[in-house]
């Protein structure tokens, strides 16, 4: 019994002790982030399909948005894969709106340019000219994507990496423009949920993003949107990822 109790108080205390480094960790991010990116900046993330934004990018867009941040979203497809384009559009909107982009910031490409297939190859001239017109348009002046490896590999994710880069080594984005990609981390560390936040801290990044414990609850409902694709895997990727809760990012 005593041995018991003796546990029992361990764990209180480094669940307080972790609660504590958690709060602390998030009121430091939001600082340095605030010196670095300044404020009333217009963000644009690109995403490939209906749900990438709460399941992969929800940290970041909550971050942005306490900081001050204008953000738009610009969708590379419908999610069409299993002819549920429709319905995942509307899914879509109906996440950002608990994520705070309004419709109006909200573009949905939908065409047989891009379609949502991990065997196709996205043509990198055509989703770079897309994107650029769009950056133009709109007076971008932070774009946030994925990294090479797209998350979780998807083609479409890194086709949207590989067309950014392009723009970027040739010079065609706009002055003081930047890039920000978010990392891709190893299996293991991917389904520790908060229990990353150490290793967050300590991997090279320029630019993290810790969410509350009440933005979680916002990140999990904007996910539960999707709900045609909520199937039970789903449900433990709500649970236990990393990226429901943190975002690191790097500069391009």
């Amino acid at each position: 019994m005593e041995v018991a109790g003796l546990l029992c108080v361990a764990v209180a205390l480094l669940t307080w002790c972790f609660l504590r480094v958690w709060d602390s960790a998030e009121r430091r991010i939001s600082r340095e982030q605030a010196g670095l990116l300044g404020a009333g900046s217009r963000a644009l993330l690109v995403i490939a399909h209906p749900d990438d934004e709460a399941m992969f990018f929800a940290p970041t867009l909550l971050g942005l948005a306490r900081l001050k941040q204008r953000v738009s979203l610009l969708c590379f497809s419908s999610g069409n894969y299993y002819n549920q384009g429709e319905i995942r559009k509307k899914e879509l909107l109906q996440s950002c709106d608990v994520l705070g982009i309004p419709q109006s910031c909200v573009m949905i490409i939908d065409n047989r340019d891009f379609p949502d297939d991990p065997g196709v190859q996205w043509d990198t001239e055509r989703v770079a000219s897309t994107l650029l017109q769009h950056i133009d348009v709109n007076g971008i002046n932070l774009v946030v994507t994925f990294d090479a490896r797209g998350v979780s590999g998807h083609s479409n994710h890194i086709a949207l990496y590989t067309a950014v880069r392009a723009l970027h080594s040739e010079r065609k984005l706009p002055k003081g423009c930047s890039v920000l990609m978010l990392q891709s981390v190893n299996v293991l560390r991917k389904y520790l949920s908060l229990l990353d936040l150490p290793w967050s801290l300590l991997y090279p990044q320029d630019v993290l993003f810790v969410l509350t414990r009440k933005e979680v609850a916002q990140a999990k409902k904007a996910m539960f949107c999707h709900y045609s694709q909520l199937l039970w895997f789903r449900h433990l990727y709500i649970l236990f990822s990393r990226y429901m809760r943190i975002n690191s990012l790097r500069f391009l």
